[in-house]
C-alpha cells in the first residue's frame, strides 16, 4: 500500500452502493484482543466498560474536564458529552474526546485517568489508535483538522486539514502507513502519513459522511484493500485500491 500512495490518481474504485441504509449512531469500541467494549454516550461524561463474555458492566471512567480556553463556552454547550472512544493496539489504555476538544487518556488496567491531549479548539467525533503502534492516537474534529499524537509523550506530531467542512470519521490502514476521513463536506478522504498529506478525495456521497472503515488484515473470502463509508444520503460506499 505504501507505493501505491505515491500516486494520488486512480488509488481507489468504487465497487458497490447500497441505498437505503437506516442509521443509528452509537459510541462504542472493541479492543484488538479481549472481551472488554467500551460504550459512551449522552451527557454522564463516563465511559463504560462491558464484559462481553458475561455482559456485566465492570468499570466506568469519569472523563474529567478540559482546562483550555474554550472550556467554559464548551460547557453551555455540552462539554461533557462523550463523543468517541478509542482502545490503544495493545489494550492497555483508552481515549476518549468530548464537547470541549479534549481527549482523555485512561490506564484500563488500574481504571485510572492519565491525562488530557489538548490542540483541538472544537469537537472531536473521532478517534482511531494505529493498529502497529499503541503510542499513535489520530483524532478528526469540527475544527476541519486531523492530529496525530504520540500518547506516550502526551505531544502533537502534526495536524492535517484539506476537508471543507467539519471531519466526522476517521480510520487508520491495516499497515499503519494511511489514514481515511469523512467529512460534513460529504467527501472521503485518503492521507499518506508519510507525506502528511491528503493524496486523494472520493465525492460520490451526496451527504456528509459519518463513518469510514478499513478491513483488517486477514479478512477471510475476500481480497485486500479495501474501504467502507457510510453516510446521511442513506448509502454504503465500498472502495477497493491496489
Amino acid at each position: 500500500m505504501g507505493n501505491c500512495l505515491q500516486n494520488s490518481e486512480a488509488l481507489f474504485g468504487l465497487i458497490h452502493f447500497f441505498g437505503s441504509v437506516t442509521l443509528n449512531l452509537t459510541t462504542t469500541s472493541l479492543p484488538f484482543e479481549g472481551d472488554m467494549l467500551a460504550v459512551a454516550g449522552g451527557g454522564s461524561a463516563s465511559v463504560k466498560l462491558w464484559d462481553t463474555t458475561s455482559w456485566r458492566t465492570d468499570v466506568s471512567l469519569e472523563v474529567p474536564k478540559g482546562e483550555g480556553a474554550n472550556t467554559k463556552s464548551s460547557e453551555k454547550a455540552g462539554g461533557k458529552f462523550v463523543l468517541a472512544v478509542a482502545w490503544s493496539r495493545d489494550g492497555s489504555r483508552l481515549a476518549c474526546s468530548t464537547m470541549d476538544g479534549t481527549i482523555a487518556i485512561f490506564d484500563v488496567t488500574r481504571g485510572k485517568f492519565l491525562y488530557n491531549l489538548e490542540g483541538h479548539y472544537m469537537p472531536v467525533r473521532s478517534l482511531a489508535f494505529s493498529p502497529t503502534d499503541s503510542r499513535i492516537l489520530f483524532s478528526a474534529s469540527d475544527d476541519k483538522h486531523i492530529h496525530m499524537y504520540d500518547v506516550d509523550n502526551k505531544s502533537l506530531i502534526c495536524a492535517m486539514s484539506g476537508h471543507a467542512s467539519w471531519v466526522l470519521s476517521i480510520d487508520v490502514s491495516p499497515d499503519g502507513l494511511a489514514v481515511a476521513t469523512g467529512s460534513s463536506d460529504r467527501s472521503v478522504r485518503l492521507w499518506d502519513l508519510s507525506m502528511r498529506a491528503s493524496v486523494q478525495t472520493m465525492t460520490n456521497h451526496t451527504d456528509q459522511v459519518w463513518g469510514v472503515a478499513f478491513r483488517p488484515t486477514g479478512s477471510s473470502g475476500s481480497r485486500s484493500g479495501r474501504l467502507a463509508s457510510v453516510s446521511d444520503d442513506k448509502s454504503i460506499s465500498l472502495y477497493d485500491f491496489t
